[in-house]
């Protein structure tokens, strides 16, 4: 029985060990300064369209292992049309939601092909990839367009000075970051408290009261020490907190939610569920507008981060998403798949990639390690699955 426990365990927290591992290992090798809040500031705002594009691509993998090819163009396409109204200096609210708007307008268009006219979904976004390539060197004119506006780079992330103020007015180090990391442990653990009660009283199975224990203090001691971090610098970087909006809301989506629930029904068995009465072409065509909204708000951050909009955003965006959702524990055939497994295979590829760039690794071989790992996850999944059956 102890032997059975110890295998669950491993499959269950794999990618959790082997983040901690190659943390360490990046630890030693750049002696410690992957480590530097700088640098723990760099792998967010850096990777925050990661964890965007990912969350999104959660939801179409859930649906059967699908996937969507398009979204580093439409992050590109959506940031040219965005940075292209900014530079007539319309107004910027209006430049956010036109890019707002064209996302869920492509997310409609593939979803409208894939889930009623059932072309494949690597078809119709490999589609998406090349036509929204072209359409941002069309809009663009094969130019770089800056972004001059300073709100716009100052609420979504890019630049130097782009950190929630400190509202105590300290210096050398923020105590507004330090005062929310405890409050969000402060959350964490009466939600964790709450959902035990809760279990309890309903009948349902929980688990050991150790585990959860000795799981809300590691959780609890990452917050505390990101938030030390983080405001031993800066404080917090205004990417974070959209990126913390799309991962608590997707999360609440994806768990408390009738369409949630249709998301991993579709992708566990799609004809028991149709049969079951739930609209399957609808489920299929949300998941994809859904991941058309997202890559507009990838895109928002991207140009926002890099102050500009160039025809060559975006390129491998989707590979990013694609890799950190399958890293983080989602299914190569659907309907398995979680936004806290999300956070983890970004994190992980995130880390590599900066702890390479410090190493001065060339950027060919990191793109091998992230293949070799997006493999080795894969390969992880489906021998997992054989042994089960």
């Amino acid at each position: 029985m102890e032997k059975v426990n110890v295998s669950a365990f491993l499959r269950k927290y794999t990618m959790i060990i082997a983040l901690v591992l190659v943390v360490l290992f990046f630890s030693i090798t750049t002696e410690g300064k992957i480590l530097f809040p700088q640098n723990i500031n760099n792998l967010i705002s850096q990777n925050a369209y990661v964890f965007v594009l990912a969350t999104g691509m959660l939801l179409c993998i859930l649906t059967g292992g699908n996937i969507d090819l398009s979204v580093g163009s439409v992050v590109c396409f959506t940031g040219a049309v965005g940075a292209m109204i900014m530079d007539k200096n319309v107004n910027v609210l209006a430049a956010i939601l036109a890019m707002l708007i064209i996302g869920i307008l492509i997310g409609m268009w593939q979803g409208f092909w894939i889930a009623y006219v059932k072309v494949p979904p690597f078809i119709a976004t490999l589609a998406g990839m090349y036509a929204f390539r072209g359409l941002s060197n069309v809009v663009l004119q094969g130019l770089t367009v800056s972004i001059k506006s300073e709100t716009f780079i100052k609420v979504f992330g890019g630049g130097a000075d782009c950190y929630v103020p400190d509202l105590f007015g300290g210096e050398g180090f923020n105590m507004t970051c330090m005062l929310a990391g405890c409050i969000a442990v402060v959350i964490l653990i009466a939600m964790q408290l709450k959902s035990r009660i809760n279990n309890k009283s309903k009948g349902y199975e929980t688990a050991p009261l150790g585990s959860t224990v000795a799981k809300i203090v590691i959780i609890s001691a990452v917050i505390l020490w990101i938030s030390y971090k983080l405001a031993s610098h800066k404080g917090i970087p205004t990417a974070l907190i959209w990126i913390l909006l799309v991962l608590l809301i997707y999360g609440y989506l994806t768990t408390k939610t009738r369409i949630g629930r249709y998301l991993y029904a579709v992708g566990g068995n799609e004809k028991a569920t149709r049969l079951s009465g739930i609209n399957t072409k609808k489920v299929y065509f949300i998941a994809y507008v859904n991941m058309g909204f997202l890559a507009a708000l990838a895109g928002i951050l991207t140009i926002a981060r890099l102050t500009s909009a160039q025809p060559t955003y975006g390129q491998g965006y989707e590979m990013d998403a694609i890799g950190a959702c399958f890293i983080g524990g989602a299914s190569a055939y659907g309907g398995i798949g979680t936004v806290p497994g999300v956070v983890i295979g970004a994190t992980l590829m995130g880390v590599i990639n900066q702890g390479m760039s410090i190493m001065g690794m060339d950027v060919n071989y990191q793109k091998v390690v992230k293949g070799l790992v997006l493999l080795a996850a894969v390969a992880f999944d489906v021998l997992s699955k054989r042994e089960k059956k």
